[in-house]
């Protein structure tokens, strides 16, 4: 491997407080150059903010590959300059993980409604105006029970929403008579996923104002079942390229439900996410059906090739109904790309030598 080929940078977020004095070497991404350098790279470091496009491009232009940690809002900022960016520096021949364009297409909550015919699917609408959300909402509530609502882009569970008729709130899964009224007048119970919210009451014409600046830009929101295994936790598959380097677990979600006879505030908060090896026996069959169905099943409905995945990139798995056999289904919750970090140990290797090959392989068509 040339000299050109070994080198790549890291891209993440510059320090707001010493924003031209930004170093590698003190961000949470050290680790990660230093394995790089012990395989042979020479890495630089692109601490990036708007202000300073023009000088992280001319450093992405020497480089062979550019990995990105940067979320989608940053600290009140977007990805518009940033993305811009990275695809002028795409279209020289840099690898850039994760290109804005394989963002668009799997790393926002539209996966789910795109890829909802797979195994890990289920019945999931997608809402592009505040109009068809007002029409559609309340049958989708009358017949199907509870509801998660989730705007296109976000993080930390902002924008994402539990919903459930006020009357049926005692029962998670309780539906009513298909003849039944829901109106936008109807009283509902809403929960923001955020960290510290706690259940409302409100009419549904209310909770649908509260979500229309997600309808703003072209956004919409995805309507998905709540699943009632929802308590045994969160499974997140970490992928590089397309093959499973380890897993996480969180025993507690944003959207847990309070205990039988507690007050809304008294619900549990999310709990720390335990990390394991690709090798955890209990997971080997859904690390199984994401290498040999997901993942191809996946590529083909959004046009991608393999080659094209990110070098690391995660899917968060919900538990579904136990199958016929007694053993666990999944249902996806949402990919992430855009910023995967922290992840397993066990995926650094991986993550150095998959992007030191396509490295190699890129130099060779350009």
């Amino acid at each position: 491997m040339t000299t050109e080929q070994r080198r790549l940078a890291i891209l993440f977020p510059a320090d707001a407080q010493q924003l031209f004095a930004t170093k590698l070497e003190q961000s949470r991404f050290a680790d990660i150059a230093a394995a790089f350098r012990a395989a042979g790279a020479d890495v630089v470091g692109a601490p990036f903010a708007d202000q300073l496009v023009d000088d992280v491009q001319d450093r992405l232009l020497g480089v062979a590959s550019v990995l990105v940690w940067f979320n989608p809002n940053e600290a009140g900022r977007d990805r518009s300059i940033l993305n811009a960016m990275l695809r002028d520096v795409a279209s020289t021949g840099v690898q850039v993980s994760a290109n804005p364009d394989v963002i668009d297409r799997m790393g926002t909550k539209e996966v789910l409604y795109r890829t909802r015919s797979m195994s890990w699917g289920c019945n999931i609408r997608y809402y592009l105006t505040v109009d068809a959300m007002l029409a559609e909402l309340p049958g989708t509530l009358a017949s199907a029970g509870p509801r998660v609502l989730k705007q296109l882009r976000g993080q930390s569970g902002d924008g994402i929403w539990q919903v459930d008729l006020a009357e049926a709130s005692g029962t998670q899964q309780a539906t009513v008579s298909q003849d039944a009224m829901v109106s936008q007048g109807t009283k509902v119970r809403v929960r923001h996923a955020k960290r510290g919210s706690v259940a409302e009451t409100m009419t549904l014409n209310a909770f649908v104002s509260r979500c229309r600046p997600y309808f703003a830009s072209g956004g919409g929101m995805i309507d998905q079942p709540y699943q009632s295994r929802l308590p045994e936790g969160m499974v997140r598959c970490y992928v590089v390229g397309d093959k499973v380097a380890g897993f996480g677990e969180q025993l507690v979600n944003a959207l847990y439900p309070a205990p039988s006879g507690a007050l809304p505030g008294e619900t549990p908060q999310p709990g720390p996410r335990n990390y394991f090896p690709p090798t955890r026996p209990d997971f080997q069959r859904l690390k199984e059906k994401l290498e040999q169905e997901w993942i191809a099943a996946m590529c083909d409905l959004l046009g991608l090739d393999r080659s094209q995945l990110p070098v690391l990139w995660d899917a968060d798995l919900l538990y579904g109904p136990k199958d016929a056999g007694g053993a666990d289904t999944f249902v996806l919750c949402e990919i992430n790309v855009s910023s995967v970090y922290p992840f397993p140990q066990d995926a650094l290797q991986p993550l150095v030598a998959k992007t030191l090959e396509r490295s190699m392989a890129k130099r060779k068509q350009s």
